[in-house]
């Protein structure tokens, strides 16, 4: 406990000087702007600025990203409340309850509930990280190779069964991924693999290019290629922005329910942060002593799954900061932004990086504060940028993947790859097959590979060694159960419905 608290005043240390604040101020600040902007969400936003910020500070720069990543959950609560329109999936809930309350005149309660859920939230899974990282960081240091790779195969499944509505379609994205992953010199043999002659590829696929290109490129595709839809009717804020003694008394426990929800379910591999949201909405719709006014606008409605949304953010930097696992679309492109840097998340990181790791965490609760008062005060500033034009907006997007990834590789044959994976995002979205998997399967597929040979190589060839430790064991049989599980419980449905 001691050594946490220590450490964590070291981070504020990093976290409070001049140039960080202003980091996490630009962070906080487009965060929230990507998150009220429909579309456009925190793991886009970091794609975009990761060629752009390769060269700069990494501390400052992962201080910004992770400030976005808060921003955007905050952000989204905006449009769901304002024009039903939910800027993060995570906040579909919101809308639910949200909308109605500003349709009945009650929008500046419903934000300012949201908003501070949102503070009590992210900073109680916040001081949960701080203290639970170094935990799970202690037992990481026993895995071996076995371990790690069984890991990895969890990851994998986890993120293709849970992104998406196919966990087929999920596991074609993430062989995608793997596939691109064998691209450039193999390591242990110095043999090139699928470089097809092109000297720019023996460093293999960059993970910024890959991103970019599936996330703003395609989007901004997709986008352009849908008929305009009419415009979304903004419901303007009307009277106080703040809440009344009984909007505070209606709120303050779903906020904590919310938050003991959202952490521990966003820190799991298949986590994320819709599961937590669904789950608090129906847990108050149970527990309120006014259930006739939900679906009519009920303020616990808004309360609890906003307060679930953001700790699950901060639930998702966990296995991200302790084990280098991903379980959101965010936290895969923030460990890209890491590999930009040549840094490996990862339990060594907190020894070898300290004062970045610490000040990454001590950031969060600098971030939210910033959050808390951007928030309430600029609400008039945020609904003006629903008036953003989309051509403008997307056109930009396009202009500014492009000179970014120039900048960060300056090769026309990195400019073609940008292209071809903007095309294929394009149609991954138009089929609906989820992206995040295949950039999860880049990054993590090389680590996965190395951890496969070396515990190959360590037992002379025998595959037993993969099932020998009973944790890689465990984690294996996991990933095999949430394989199995959809088609399962798809079957089961099927089954009832026969009957019924």
């Amino acid at each position: 406990m001691l050594d946490q608290l220590a450490a964590l005043g070291q981070g504020f240390l990093v976290a409070l000087q001049p140039a960080k604040l202003l980091f996490a101020l630009v962070g906080v600040f487009l965060g929230t702007a990507v998150g009220v902007l429909p579309g456009i969400g925190p793991a886009l936003t970091v794609a975009l600025l990761l060629p752009v910020t390769f060269k700069m500070d990494p501390t400052g720069s992962l201080i910004m990203f992770a400030g976005i990543y808060y921003g955007g959950m905050y952000g989204g609560s905006t449009t769901s409340i304002l024009i039903n329109t939910p800027g993060e999936s995570a906040s579909m809930i919101t809308a639910l309850e949200g909308n109605k309350m500003a349709k009945a005149g009650r929008g500046g309660p419903a934000l300012a509930t949201a908003a501070l859920g949102s503070f009590v939230a992210g900073t109680v899974a916040t001081v949960g990280l701080a203290f639970f990282a170094p935990a799970l960081v202690d037992l990481a240091v026993q895995f071996g190779p076995a371990d790690y790779f069984a890991l990895m195969v969890l990851a994998f499944v986890t993120v293709s069964a849970t992104f998406g509505d196919s966990p087929l379609r999920g596991l074609t994205s993430l062989f995608l991924g793997l596939l691109l992953g064998l691209v450039g010199i193999d390591a242990l043999t110095g043999q090139a693999r699928l470089t097809f002659g092109v000297p720019e590829l023996l460093d293999g696929v960059e993970v910024t290019t890959l991103a970019v290109g599936l996330f703003a490129v395609g989007e901004a595709l997709f986008v352009a290629s849908r008929r305009k839809y009419a415009p979304e009717e903004i419901e303007p804020v009307r009277g106080s922005l703040w809440m009344t003694k009984e909007d505070w008394k209606r709120s303050w426990k779903p906020w904590l329910r919310g938050t003991a929800l959202g952490f521990p379910i966003g820190a799991l591999p298949a986590g994320g942060a819709e599961i937590p949201t669904f789950m608090s909405y129906t847990i108050e719709k149970k527990l309120s002593k006014h259930p006739e006014e939900f679906g009519k606008g009920a303020i616990e409605g808004v309360a609890g799954p906003e307060a679930a949304n953001n700790a699950s953010a901060a639930g998702t930097l966990m296995p991200l900061l302790t084990l280098g696992l991903p379980t959101s679309a965010t936290a895969a492109i923030l460990l890209a932004g890491f590999q930009q840097y040549g840094l490996n998340p990862g339990p060594l990181l907190f020894a070898e990086k300290p004062d970045l790791v610490w000040g990454l965490i001590a950031s969060l609760f600098v971030a939210n504060v910033m959050l808390v008062v951007l928030n309430l005060p600029l609400v008039g500033l945020w609904v003006r940028l629903l008036a953003i034009p989309q051509p403008w907006l997307y056109a930009g997007i396009l202009v500014f993947a492009s000179v970014g990834t120039i900048a960060a590789n300056p090769s026309p044959v990195e400019l073609i790859m940008l292209a071809l994976f903007g095309v294929l995002g394009f149609l991954m979205r138009r089929y609906d097959y989820p992206i995040a998997p295949m950039v999860v399967g880049l990054i993590l597929g090389p680590m996965a590979e190395t951890q496969l040979r070396r515990a190959l190589a360590i037992s002379l060839g025998d595959p037993a060694v993969l099932i020998e430790s009973p944790l890689a064991a465990t984690l294996l049989v996991i990933a095999l159960i949430a394989l199995v599980a959809p088609y399962f419980l798809k079957g089961l449905e099927r089954f009832k419905a026969a009957e019924d």
